[in-house]
């Protein structure tokens, strides 16, 4: 069994012609539900053809490409991750784990050899949340958590809605209200997902990759807004400002202190204004600025961590509103629940690693991924995060491909032993 090996060559391959699909002249842009995400579904489903693998797709049109096994009825363990990417970001963020999971299965169909049960390996949708506002769009779509004020969301570039970009694909938004749902806790083992470290923790600690012990929950605010009054630069006097950009500038520079502050204390937390704009038709350099659109992401492994952020974020905001006469509308609040990865599918994991000899450390990630919308719907999910420079979320991810190969092996050698075992969760 140790005799078969994962087929880099494809990998490499496929690494080299979704880069060249979705170059967007500075980095790679996958738009979730559009044409460059459905250019990257297109390839994978070719590819799995010609391995020989069976396709299916859901109602949300997440990509299913299977090795069936000899106990077909049997739950099928699932392996994969996400194809689409954030506007110039970089390549390897979700698509190395769909396809070091193609890698795999193209390894056993060339070496002959059938699992017990079937693994697939999921092409998940819109799991970056930069086009529309919904956190692990694909994954809640195949359990069923989908709603019809969901399907009425609109995409952040275009402002069309989630059910036209389904039906540009030849999807039903109707048909994925009233369909069973694709995925349960019944109906899959479990789930394993690969995808590139998104910080620097494996590239100080010298380490290839990273078994995961748990992926942070997040509390946002993505369209936030301050108002103040408009005013001439130079005739209007400090007291009689209502400035919007010094009354969000000072709130971000209290958020951080109050991180700080709750770092000190043991709180696990991260704190982030990504977008942060004044009006472009109104604002001048000659003005006083009376409109300031921005936003805030608090993550978290602990849910009482995000609630206390949150706490010191609207007594702030009553604070500054007094001190500087400006109005404040946060906007909608949007969650996603921290997730536990599976101790027995880590065990397996380490294992996996230690007899490959190759080094792995543990780690918490801070970044969300579809395994913790698999964990909280009940199904053991684990994660394997590979090394990756210069961050990620950007046209600058550095992903050795030897590191690619050594996490490949071990998903490789998991796979096979969890497939050989499944029958019994």
């Amino acid at each position: 069994m140790n005799s078969i090996e994962p087929d880099f060559a494809l990998a490499a391959e496929l690494f080299e012609k979704l880069r060249r699909s979705s170059f967007d002249g500075v980095g790679i842009t996958r738009d979730s539900y559009g044409k460059g995400e459905q250019r990257a579904h297109d390839l994978l489903a070719h590819t799995a053809e010609t391995l020989g693998l069976s396709l299916s797709r859901d109602a949300a049109l997440n990509l299913y490409m299977t090795l069936p096994g000899r106990n077909p009825h049997a739950p099928p363990v699932i392996t994969g991750s996400h194809l689409d990417s954030v506007p110039r970001g970089g390549n390897f963020d979700g698509a190395a784990g769909v396809l070091a999971g193609i890698a795999v299965l193209a390894g056993w169909v060339r070496a002959g050899f059938q699992p017990d049960v079937s693994v697939t390996v999921m092409a998940i949708r819109a799991e970056e949340s930069a086009w529309f506002p919904l956190s692990y769009l694909g994954s809640k779509a195949a359990f069923g958590l989908i709603n019809a004020g969901n399907l009425e969301t609109r995409r952040a570039d275009n402002a069309r809605t989630l059910a036209e970009h389904l039906q540009d694909l030849g999807g039903d938004g109707q048909r994925l209200l009233v369909s069973e749902p694709r995925l349960s806790a019944a109906n899959v083992n479990s789930f394993i997902e690969l995808h590139i470290e998104q910080g620097p923790i494996l590239e100080d600690a010298g380490q290839p990759l990273g078994i995961v012990t748990g992926i942070c929950g997040s509390l946002r605010y993505r369209q936030a807004r301050v108002y103040g009054q408009y005013a001439h630069s130079g005739a209007t006097p400090r007291l009689h400002r209502h400035d919007a950009v010094v009354a969000v500038a000072e709130l971000i520079t209290g958020l951080y202190q109050d991180w700080a502050m709750l770092e000190e204390q043991g709180h696990q937390l991260t704190v982030t204004s990504g977008q942060l704009s004044t009006d472009a038709q109104q604002a001048d350099f000659s003005k006083i600025s009376g409109d300031v659109k921005f936003c805030v992401d608090f993550r978290s492994s602990s849910v009482e961590t995000l609630a206390l952020i949150d706490q010191h974020l609207h007594q702030r905001i009553a604070q500054i509103t007094a001190r500087h006469g400006v109005s404040f509308e946060l906007g909608e609040q949007t969650r996603s629940a921290p997730a536990k990865m599976d101790i027995k599918l880590q065990r397996l994991l380490h294992n996996a690693a230690r007899a490959l000899s190759i080094p792995a450390m543990t780690l918490q990630s801070g970044a969300g991924h579809d395994a913790a919308l698999f964990s909280t719907q009940g199904v053991p999910s684990a994660m394997v995060f590979v090394r990756n420079a210069n961050g990620s979320h950007n046209p600058d991810e550095s992903m050795a491909l030897d590191d690619f190969a050594a996490a490949v092996r071990v998903l490789d050698e998991a796979l096979r032993n969890r497939s050989l075992t499944a029958v019994e969760r």
